[in-house]
């Protein structure tokens, strides 16, 4: 097992929080600090798991801090942004597009994002884009007697 100074500590901490799996997060050591880590290694600083459940009051703030914050900004992540998406589908299209099947994929990929397809925001609108019932309306029961009396009324005024 890898002695590890705290640097490395905190950066499989971070890594654990923003659910990087154990097996991703010693590949990401090994290319960040050219450290071999296990991943039993690893999961004793995920609070998570059983593994960490002895991890140090300061390592678990910062895996609560960073999750919070990994959470609470899902903005922060290219793909969750519908300009990258787009241009990821305009490349994948430019790359595909002789192929008319898969052209034609990215085609209605892209009309389906843009068209709100996969979101899941709903929006209730009358006829016109108008509110629903912008005034409240009155429904009056009348006989048949009634309905003739006003219509008599009204012929008498035109």
């Amino acid at each position: 097992m890898a002695t590890l100074n705290k640097k490395q500590k905190l950066f499989i901490v971070r890594s654990l929080a923003v659910f990087n799996t154990p097996q991703e997060t010693v590949v990401l050591v090994k290319e960040e600090f050219n450290t071999d880590v296990t991943r039993q290694q690893v999961e004793t600083y995920d609070p998570t798991k059983r593994a960490g459940k002895d991890l140090s009051a300061e390592f678990k703030a910062e895996f609560e801090a960073t999750r919070k914050d990994f959470l609470a900004k899902p903005e922060t992540i290219p793909i969750a942004n519908l300009a990258v998406r787009l241009q990821r589908l305009e490349n994948q299209y430019q790359k595909h597009s002789k192929n008319r099947v898969a052209a034609l994929n990215i085609l209605r990929q892209a009309a389906e994002d843009v068209g709100g397809k996969y979101t899941n925001k709903t929006q209730l609108t009358g006829a016109g884009g108008d509110p629903l019932n912008p005034e409240p309306v009155t429904h009056v029961v009348a006989t048949p007697e009634q309905i003739r009396q006003v219509l008599n009324e009204l012929e008498g005024k035109y």
